[in-house]
């Protein structure tokens, strides 16, 4: 796990950089402290919590944030279990253990279709489209995740078996360009900002991103411990509208909230740009769940083998918070 400062430094010194008014003095001292988990340190979809800060977003929601990066939901699941989390944004298919006992329910949406995921093929790949992928061995993070889930899917809209993509559980994204530059498999399936860095360096090529082989799912949502909820709804509540306040700031400050993704992230300007455009789109403005996404992503839970039936969604899921009105 990686803890991250209450004001981080990354956002602190963006801040300055771009001309935003940072977090801090004397009144956000007294400010209540919300303890936020990302399910990883990198991705577009969880960068408005350091956008929040380095625009002041959250003091004025009235909160603090105490920001922890986890290396997968599977932390997240222990952290939120354990009660040193009180809110994670993390992946839908996680509330698939959320039905198994884990004590929390999902408060928000925060990106429906997978944008955010793409399948990079090597670079001397002849692979031009996903009709030229029957066979081919494609590299995921581990059997059963949702990159896995995700091939098996874009098997499935070719008309094929779910196994005709062969996917090998290979670990982090760095184990499976090594794996894809070596030739040990064809391609990876991983995070969009990832696979156009790995294209802007000639390490690889871009074929597509998932979002047009899911198009109503619920890839990542804003989960919050029942506990928290009962006692302090007036503190998610706060924190829903400087999430989707953050957001709203994404949208309207391109060029600034990419300059930010360079800093935090540490990859080039045109990865994060590409990451940007395919992102923002289906990241939600009010938290709001969609019925079809939210039907799909309870199928997806058996698919996955997290489940043996499909459960009843609005048990794991909260309409209470949402529509947020920024």
């Amino acid at each position: 796990m990686v803890k991250i400062r209450r004001m981080s430094l990354v956002a602190l010194t963006v801040a300055f950089v771009l001309g935003l008014a940072p977090t801090g003095g004397g009144d956000a001292a007294d400010l209540p402290v919300v303890r936020v988990a990302k399910a990883q340190a990198i991705g577009m979809p969880f960068i408005p919590i350091d956008i929040g800060e380095a625009a002041g977003i959250w003091q004025k929601a009235g909160i603090m944030l105490d920001v922890s990066a986890f290396h997968g939901d599977g932390q997240v699941q222990q952290a939120l279990t354990a009660g040193d989390i009180d809110i994670a944004v993390a992946s839908g298919p996680g509330l698939g253990f959320v039905a198994k006992g884990v004590p929390a329910i999902a408060v928000g949406t925060l990106t429906g279709a997978p944008n955010s995921i793409g399948l990079v093929m090597g670079i001397k790949s002849t692979v031009k489209s996903a009709a030229d992928l029957k066979g081919k061995r494609i590299g995921v993070s581990q059997a059963g995740s949702l990159t896995d889930w995700l091939v098996r899917q874009l098997a499935i809209q070719q008309g094929w078996a779910p196994t005709a993509i062969t996917t090998v559980g290979l670990g982090d994204t760095r184990a499976q360009a090594a794996a894809m530059e070596t030739g040990e498999i064809d391609g990876i399936c991983t995070g969009s900002e990832y696979g156009f860095d790995l294209q802007d360096h000639n390490k690889g090529r871009m074929l597509l991103t998932f979002g047009p082989v899911v198009p109503h799912f619920l890839t990542q949502v804003i989960y919050a411990r029942n506990d928290f909820v009962a006692q302090h709804p007036d503190l998610v509540q706060k924190f829903l509208l400087g999430w989707y306040r953050s957001v709203g700031w994404m949208k309207a400050h391109r060029t600034q909230s990419i300059a930010m993704a360079v800093k935090i992230e540490g990859l080039d300007e045109l990865a994060e740009s590409q990451t940007f455009d395919a992102t923002m789109p289906v990241m939600s403005n009010d938290g709001q769940f969609q019925p079809a996404a939210v039907e799909r992503l309870g199928k997806s839970f058996v698919e996955l083998g997290i489940l043996d039936q499909v459960p009843d969604m609005n048990k794991l899921i909260t309409r209470r918070f949402v529509p947020v009105k920024t």
